[in-house]
């Protein structure tokens, strides 16, 4: 059965990242959640998608305590999806402020899914390959799964996530057809792709064999694979 994760919580609903969104995310009927943690410059992990708050104040450049207080902690967050399955995005491009080559944030990522007992509920994925390397480096029993950009060719980010000992890859709706579910699969691989508010593509991605879609409406997403979304 394909797994119908909420982008950021219920975005569609309420304001992504934060506390009430990954409730309203579980009153939904939704199997998990997808979320993006950056670090702050006191060391606290946060649930935030830009590198910037709305006022410019960049999240790793600001303590946790001035932050504002619909911004959730990693750990709050994980802690209000529990029983969900979650996908925890590491932000850290080198593009952005506050970028870490070091990518502290994945691995202090790993190291609070690992002491959660985040095996099999908790996912770790990103943009950067450095980033789930050193967080599979870190806690190599929590999966973690590779983004990609539709323009990438799927089949050779396949072996290279495959090679580099990842468990999952994520790519872009659009990109997703049987034949690379097949070879991910073949590999051991799940395919999460994202990110659909359609409930044809759902039903397409469904078909393909994909493991999880992200969506923003997860009741659109629930109705299109037949299941009763709750209100």
């Amino acid at each position: 059965m394909t797994a119908v994760w909420a982008h950021r919580g219920w975005a569609a609903r309420v304001r992504e990242n934060t506390l009430d969104a990954f409730r309203a995310a579980r009153t939904s009927g939704a199997d998990g959640v997808e979320l993006d943690v950056r670090t702050t410059v006191d060391g606290v992990l946060v649930v935030h998608h830009d590198p910037a708050l709305e006022d410019g104040r960049a999240i790793a450049e600001t303590p946790a305590a001035e932050l504002p207080e619909w911004l959730p902690t990693l750990e709050a967050a994980l802690a209000a999806c529990d029983g969900l399955t979650v996908d925890i995005e590491v932000k850290n491009l080198p593009i952005e402020i506050g970028y870490d080559p070091d990518e502290g944030t994945a691995i202090a990522t790993a190291r609070m899914a690992a002491a959660l007992g985040g095996a099999g509920r908790l996912v770790i994925s990103a943009f950067a390959m450095a980033a789930i390397d050193a967080a599979r480096a870190t806690a190599p029993h929590i999966t973690t799964g590779w983004l990609t950009l539709a323009a990438y060719d799927q089949l050779e980010a396949l072996e290279l996530a495959a090679a580099r000992g990842h468990r999952a890859l994520h790519p872009r709706h659009e990109a997703v057809t049987p034949e690379l579910v097949m070879a991910a699969h073949l590999r051991g691989l799940a395919v999460h792709a994202w990110t659909t508010d359609d409930g044809g593509e759902v039903r397409r991605l469904s078909d393909a064999g994909v493991d999880a879609v992200m969506t923003n409406r997860p009741d659109i997403a629930l109705a299109a694979l037949g299941r009763r979304s709750r209100p």
